[in-house]
């Protein structure tokens, strides 16, 4: 049996381990044997995942799931089923059904008999054409143009699924249940459906579950991982991996179990909130989740509650992830060291477009000039700046002699040439293709057993109220004296990729505080501080209730992660740049600051 003995009880304790393809493998074995847990989830998928699964497949057209689940499964499996603990994962990826037939093999070498259930649906490949005759046009989220008129080629194309599937499959005794584009959320939102028997339309409780499920996708990004005020978190050995406990009325605590590293506090769980996300809307296949409602508390110690979430019906849409093939790309990084930094980039960089034909010669070129230099260096590395250079276009051949020709410019160029890598010849690039489709047209096909069957998505209500946010009392700015001091040392971030776009949240621990963030970081503002950043378009959203402001970066990021030419192409560190700029603040506001950090 599982932590509170049977379903129905009055919680249902979630646990995960896994926010992404590669995270610590023993995480599975680590929640399982740690403490009482009733369903063990994984999430593995990102939009850079599903170009890397698929290039597996086309190597391999058996696999195309996640390989590291197995072995974890391979380690938990009979405890599973020996403790009554359910599996909910989406690493079937691209290919579900492959997925649970190797699960299969699993539990017949270790003699076991698991119930396991796959669910398919979000594989729209061979449906692009039809959907485009009944009208989908897949217009690009942020291009506004639509899949055919850009002459893209898609090599993926997956819808994203809510968690009904895995509510009817737990509910007719599935022990494990994979899927393929399962939304983040859904592994939580399905089996706290299938717990407590929640109706398609209990909008708080299913946003509450999102809320949760959004909290503990990522793994120990909610528990002091990545987390901005690091001399808060008692240790980072052995971060333990969040847990949900959700009770019937939609609210939870989020936890870890005792013993692990890490920390649970409102403001590791706010930096999870902020990750990812746009504006107070946060959108599922199945329930609206307004973020702009939550109340967060700190219950205990590694105990923070969540509760009075509002929900309204999803949109009539639900998101689609394309991966199309793209232009070939390559590049390199040169070594520029001690004096005259700019004129020896200058020189380098002239000579090596003189020596390829000219500028033009790629459908992109990118060159960026990284000052990490600092002077009267007193360490060899501390002389280094960096010339990074990038190139994409059409020609496969053209591409791989990019990095060539830097190279032979060494013995003929700047003094001190080095670069950081070898050359390559490069590769091709996947274009994020984020777009939105009817949900009409999406049903999710469950296979268990001998049996199959077909989930409807939950249709959009128009009649439905919309909830209001609740008012919150603010504190006015405060004023006076200030002092110089960089913003990080009072205030926190977490930043993330959207696709091509990038979000950047930021947020105070006191109402005094967010009174005078809510009035400095404007726009304007932010641009001025990160200039990098002044040509992108940006949306800015405030949480009052989370003492947050949001900033989402359009187009920062080109065409996604897996085509970006940036540095950072996730945009991982952008808060943590925001963090170090210097700011004039007031001084009665950074009181329990400590300015010599």
């Amino acid at each position: 049996m599982g932590a509170t003995g049977q379903r129905g009880g009055d919680r249902v304790i979630i646990a995960n381990c896994s926010g992404y393809f590669g995270d610590r493998l023993a995480a599975a074995r680590e929640m399982v044997q740690g403490g009482p847990i009733d369903v063990l989830t994984g999430d593995y998928l990102a939009e850079l995942t599903m170009a890397i699964l698929f290039a597996q497949k086309m190597k391999k057209p058996e696999t195309g799931y996640v390989p590291t689940f197995l072995k974890q499964m391979e380690e938990v499996m009979g405890e599973c089923l020996d403790k009554g603990i359910r599996v909910v994962s989406n690493a079937g990826g691209l290919n579900p059904r492959g997925l649970a037939a190797e699960l299969k093999k699993i539990a017949d070498a270790l003699g076991l008999h698991p119930k396991i259930a796959c669910i398919e649906g979000d594989d729209l490949m061979g449906r692009l054409a039809d959907l485009r005759a009944q009208g989908e046009a897949f217009i690009h989220l942020d291009k506004g143009i639509g899949l055919k008129d850009a002459g893209a080629m898609p090599i993926s194309a997956n819808a994203y699924l809510g968690g009904w599937g895995v509510a009817e499959a737990l509910e007719r005794g599935a022990d494990i249940v994979v899927g393929g584009r399962l939304a983040d959320a859904a592994v939580v939102m399905g089996p706290a459906a299938w717990w407590f028997g929640w109706r398609r339309d209990d909008w708080d409780r299913l946003a509450g579950a999102a809320v949760a499920g959004h909290i503990i996708e990522c793994g120990a990004q909610a528990t002091g991982g990545n987390y901005s005020f690091i001399d808060e978190v008692p240790s980072f050995l052995k971060v333990g991996y969040p847990i949900a406990e959700i009770f019937a009325d939609g609210a939870f605590v989020i936890t870890k179990h005792p013993g692990t590293g890490g920390l649970v506090s409102v403001d590791t769980v706010k930096a999870q909130l902020l990750y990812e996300v746009r504006d107070p809307k946060y959108l599922t296949p199945d329930v609206v989740a307004r973020f702009d409602t939550i109340g967060i508390s700190q219950e205990g110690p590694d105990r923070t509650r969540i509760a009075g979430v509002k929900g309204e019906p999803p949109p009539a849409t639900t998101k689609v992830c394309i991966n199309n093939a793209g232009n070939y790309r390559n590049s390199m990084t040169v070594v520029l060291t001690g004096l005259d930094i700019e004129k020896k980039a200058k020189i380098f960089e002239d000579a090596l477009f003189d020596a390829l034909g000219g500028r033009g010669q790629f459908a992109v070129e990118h060159v960026q000039l990284i000052r990490s230099d600092k002077e009267d260096p007193q360490t060899n590395d501390e002389a280094f700046a960096y010339l990074r250079l990038s190139v994409m276009d059409p020609d496969r051949k053209k591409v791989a002699k990019f990095s060539a020709k830097i190279v032979e410019l060494g013995l003929a160029n700047i003094p001190g040439f080095t670069a950081t890598a070898p050359p390559t010849k490069g590769g091709p690039a996947i274009v994020h293709w984020p777009t939105l489709i009817a949900t009409k047209h999406i049903r999710q096909t469950v296979l268990l057993g001998d049996e199959t069957w077909t989930v409807e998505s939950v249709p959009p209500d128009p009649s439905a109220p919309a909830p209001e946010a609740p008012k919150i009392d603010l504190p006015p700015a405060p004023r006076g004296k200030t002092v110089r001091m960089p913003l990080g040392r009072v205030f926190a971030t977490r930043s993330g990729d959207k696709g091509g776009n990038a979000n950047l949240g930021v947020w105070a621990k006191t109402p005094e505080a967010f009174a005078f963030l809510r009035e400095f970081l404007t726009t304007k503002k932010l641009k001025e501080l990160l200039r990098d950043l002044s040509d992108f378009e940006m949306e800015r959203h405030e949480f009052p209730n989370l003492l947050a402001v949001n900033f989402y970066i359009k187009g920062v990021l080109g065409e996604g992660v897996a085509a970006s030419v940036r540095s950072d192409p996730q945009a991982k560190t952008l808060g943590e740049y925001l963090r170090a700029r210097v700011i004039e603040m007031p001084e009665s506001m950074v009181s329990g600051a400590d300015a010599g950090r």
